[in-house]
């Protein structure tokens, strides 16, 4: 009787503190996923305007999410999780890799686009406030995702409209899904960001893919090398953002003071579409070029936001150098984790 007695309390103290265990487990879980502001998620994000409108674990989230996502961006499964939603599409300018991966991201989630690109297609060139061609996509999509060649546009329309805005760009500003997109191509190939020297190279001053960047490499602890004509360095507002976060990093004129301590090669084209005065382009452009010879037996690979002009030669394309293809793939399952998210967030 007392040894089966005993064996009882045995199980019954094995049961509770599985149970208890349990229990830590599932409250750790939904501690992990409270946000600054206590009891929301992470993610709670109605507007994607600029990189700094993520925490570090909002990052972290989108890169897991996009991995999760990455067999139904491949065509290797399907999903209807966005089913009868609509993305819109406002893009004030010409975009190849960010108009096409937001259209596959939303139609591989089952949900379908509708949009512009250019305003000769819409009732701006009759003189519509692009107010009021705002608040008509807002009538008629769930998200509105917009590309505008000046700074503060998106910011502005995400102010007037209900639904979601998305920043692909505007001007010289912020180009968040950029940078997450990078980040996740980085974390695939390194398994980290961490310590990384990287080095962003070429125009610095226009290109606002490295704007917001720098910032996010800065939070993840990467080591930063800003490599650029004295004439298109890194902006000064950019510059004393990193300081004011005690994020460091490191500016030189010359590619080969750093090249053999880096892992990555972040290369920018000099845009020709930015300069107010075009001989000041045609002086700089060619700046720095980067091919085969250049690269050769370096530790490192080279990436691109895209397109490229002359910076990055094509001998490079077939080398284990050249991921700046598998990065342009990789916008799509980071714009999926976007809009499955932002989407869902807003309902």
């Amino acid at each position: 009787m007392y040894c089966k007695s005993n064996y009882y309390s045995i199980f019954l103290i094995k049961f509770l503190t599985k149970c208890y265990k349990n229990f830590v487990k599932y409250y750790n879980l939904i501690k992990e996923n409270k946000n600054r502001n206590g009891g929301s998620k992470i993610f709670n994000i109605k507007n994607v305007i600029s990189i700094k409108d993520f925490k570090k674990e909002d990052i972290k989230f989108v890169l897991d999410e996009a991995s999760k996502l990455e067999k139904i961006a491949k065509s290797q499964e399907t999903s209807n999780k966005l089913f009868g939603k609509i993305l819109g599409i406002m893009f004030f300018e010409a975009s190849t890799r960010t108009r096409l991966s937001f259209e596959t991201a939303m139609k591989r989630l089952g949900g379908n686009c509708i949009g512009f690109t250019g305003i000769d297609e819409s009732s701006i060139i009759k003189g519509e406030t692009i107010a009021d061609t705002s608040k008509m996509f807002e009538s008629y999509s769930d998200t509105i995702v917009i590309r505008h060649p000046l700074e503060g546009v998106a910011k502005f329309i995400s102010d007037i409209v209900d639904v979601p805005v998305i920043n692909a760009g505007d001007g010289a500003g912020q180009h968040p899904t950029q940078t997450l997109l990078d980040l996740y191509t980085i974390k695939k190939e390194f398994g980290k960001i961490k310590n990384l020297n990287i080095a962003l190279i070429g125009d610095l001053k226009y290109g606002r893919t490295v704007h917001s960047l720098s910032y996010a490499l800065g939070i993840f602890g990467a080591k930063m090398h800003f490599i650029s004509p004295n004439d298109l360095k890194m902006p000064d507002e950019v510059l004393h953002d990193l300081k004011r976060k005690k994020i460091s990093y490191h500016e030189t004129n010359d590619l080969k003071d750093v090249i053999d301590d880096l892992d990555i090669l972040y290369v920018t084209r000099i845009q020709k579409e930015r300069f107010p005065d075009v001989e000041e382009y045609e002086r700089i452009k060619g700046a720095y070029i980067i091919d085969k010879n250049l690269i050769e037996g370096k530790n490192l690979i080279v990436m691109h936001p895209l397109p490229r002009t002359d910076e990055i030669r094509h001998d490079i394309d077939d080398t284990k150098y050249n991921k700046y293809f598998n990065q342009a793939f990789n916008g799509v399952p980071v714009r999926m984790a976007i809009l499955k998210n932002i989407i869902k967030n807003n309902k």
